[in-house]
């Protein structure tokens, strides 16, 4: 299984189940009590609970509720956050992790974006477990809102501001982790976008180019024609999907 996010709600009814992999229960508004194994919580926007995997659990909601579920493949149970959580098992959410439970519960009732989840998921164990988010953490929330909206106004010091970190250890960031420029990046990423909406939709060129990013169809043609030496309409020839 992958990693994976649901906006859920629960009954009356006690519902018990058990799994192979681990779970979070972050709850957006609203109640549900819940039993790990004979230890019981009540949970609601300022605590969630962890449940570890094969572990007996069952719940029941309180009145209207709803809370995000995220089950968790045993590869990304590398952060240090998981033992902590594995053994404290329900736990006080803070400002900053109420505020990322937030903005992803209104995420996913909206249109969802996996790349979104990739992201959020370092951080808000971050934010849980130590102090501050790690400069590792904010680059990937960073670079997860990038890959989503590449049509936003993104430069260096935007993006800078949106990590939360200086231009310069941004710049340091991406060298180390990826061995390029942010600059270098956001190109890269918006290209490869480009590319993708015009192997696969039928949108025109002049809309894909703004909506990547570009500053007009000019801007795409010479993107792609250095990166392909193709023009976009002759890599929508080549490439058209279906």
């Amino acid at each position: 299984m992958d990693t994976d996010l649901h906006l859920r709600t629960y009954g009356a009814d006690i519902v018990t189940d058990r799994h192979v992999f681990a779970q979070l229960v972050l709850p957006v508004s609203g109640a549900v009590l819940l039993d790990i194994e004979g230890r019981r919580g009540r949970l609601d926007p300022l605590r969630a609970a962890c449940v570890a995997p094969n572990a007996w659990h069952a719940q029941c909601g309180i009145g209207t509720n709803q809370s995000l579920i995220l089950d968790v493949e045993p590869a990304a149970m590398a952060h240090p956050a998981w033992d902590r959580m594995l053994d404290r098992p329900f736990m006080s959410l803070g400002p900053g992790a109420r505020k990322l439970v937030e903005f992803m519960g209104v995420m996913r009732s909206q249109s969802f974006d996996r790349g979104l989840l990739r992201g959020w998921v370092p951080l808000l164990l971050d934010t849980i477990a130590l102090d501050a988010p790690r400069p590792a953490s904010r680059l990937a929330a960073l670079m997860a809102s990038v890959e989503t909206e590449p049509g936003l106004a993104w430069t260096t010091d935007s993006m800078a501001r949106h990590a939360g970190l200086s231009v310069s250890r941004l710049h340091a960031l991406f060298r180390t982790e990826l061995d390029t420029s942010p600059h270098a990046w956001l190109r890269g990423v918006r290209l490869a976008r480009a590319q993708a909406w015009l192997a696969d939709t039928p949108r025109s060129i002049a809309e894909i180019a703004l909506a990547a990013g570009f500053s007009d169809q000019s801007a795409l043609t010479r993107a792609l024609r250095d990166a392909t030496g193709m023009t976009p309409g002759a890599y929508r020839r080549a490439n058209r999907h279906g």
